[in-house]
C-alpha cells in the first residue's frame, strides 16, 4: 500500500495558479520533507491532501483513498496533523490527558466520557511522547514544546499510518526546538512509527531520520527523491532565489547565505 500518490495535481484560483501539475509517491518506511520558501505552495500541498484545498485536476490517493471517490471526513481520522491552527484552539483549562483522549474522536474540546480504556492507551500515549507528568497539567500552564508534543500524542491516539507536521518548531525557542527535534528523531525510529512528513523551510529542522525531500518554488516540484542525493546547495538556491551554501555535519544541516559583490542576494 502506497502512503500517498499524487500525480498531475494542479490548483488553480481564478487566473492564480497555485499549484502546477505535483507529482509526488511515498512508500511505507520513508519519511518526508517538504522544504520550500515562503509562497511556494507548501501549505496549499497539504490542505488538498487533506482535502481542505479542492483540486482543479489530478490524482491525490492517500492510504489507497482516492480523492472524490472516498469520505475525506472518514480519511481525515486515519491522518495525524499537528499544526499551529489547532494548538490555538485547544481550551486553557484542557488537561494533557483529556488533549491526547480527543485525537481519538478528532474533536477539539472533547465533552464526552473518558472511559478506562480511552484513559489507559491515553497514559501510554503520554509516555511515548515523553510527557507522562503532564496527563493533570491544564493545557495553559505548558510550554509551546509541551504543547506540541501533546499534539503529536493527540495525533497518535487514532493509530494513524500517517503523521504531518506542519512547521511544528513555529514559535519555539532555540532549546525548545532541539529537544523537539530529538524527540521527532527517536518518534520515528522507535517500534511501528508512522510515516512521517515534516514541512518546513528550515533545513536546521531536518533531522536524519527523514530519509526524503520534497523541494517545491513556486507551486512547482523543484526536486524529489531521497534526502542524501536531492538536498543540494544548487537546489536550495533555485528554491531560496538566493545563492546558498548547505553544510551538512554530522547529519545535520546548515544554510549559509553567500555574499557577493553587490551584497546579500
Amino acid at each position: 500500500m502506497q502512503i500517498l500518490a499524487v500525480s498531475g495535481l494542479t490548483v488553480r484560483r481564478g487566473n492564480t495558479l497555485i499549484l502546477n501539475e505535483i507529482a509526488w509517491t511515498v512508500a511505507p518506511g520513508q519519511h518526508w520533507v517538504i522544504l520550500g520558501a515562503n509562497g511556494s505552495g507548501k501549505t496549499s500541498l497539504l490542505g488538498a491532501l487533506t482535502g481542505y484545498l479542492t483540486p482543479s485536476s489530478g490524482r491525490v490517493e492517500v492510504l489507497s483513498e482516492t480523492y472524490g471517490a472516498s469520505d475525506w471526513r472518514e480519511l481525515r481520522k486515519r491522518v495525524g496533523l499537528v499544526s499551529s491552527s489547532i494548538r490555538q484552539m485547544i481550551p486553557d483549562d484542557e488537561t494533557g490527558l483529556e488533549t491526547i483522549v480527543s485525537g481519538k474522536f478528532a474533536m477539539i474540546d472533547y465533552w464526552g466520557k473518558i472511559t478506562a480504556d480511552d484513559r489507559q492507551r491515553a497514559r501510554r500515549i503520554l509516555g511515548q511522547i515523553e510527557c507522562a507528568e503532564l496527563a493533570d497539567r491544564p493545557w495553559l500552564y505548558l510550554s509551546q514544546g509541551e504543547r506540541q508534543r501533546l499534539l503529536i500524542g493527540r495525533a497518535l491516539m487514532a493509530g494513524p499510518p500517517l503523521l504531518i507536521l506542519d512547521e511544528p518548531c513555529a514559535g519555539l525557542d532555540p532549546a525548545a526546538r532541539e529537544h523537539f527535534l530529538q524527540f521527532l528523531q527517536r518518534l520515528g525510529t522507535g517500534k511501528n512509527p508512522p510515516t512521517l512528513i515534516l514541512v518546513t523551510h528550515h533545513v536546521e529542522e531536518i533531522m536524519p531520520v527523514f530519509s526524503h525531500v520534497l523541494v517545491l518554488r513556486s507551486g512547482c516540484v523543484l526536486a524529489c527523491g531521497p534526502r542524501k542525493t536531492t538536498l543540494k546547495s544548487a537546489a536550495l538556491t533555485e528554491a531560496f532565489r538566493t545563492p546558498v551554501r548547505l553544510r551538512c555535519r554530522r547529519g545535520r544541516y546548515t544554510l549559509q547565505i553567500i555574499q557577493t559583490r553587490r551584497g546579500l542576494m
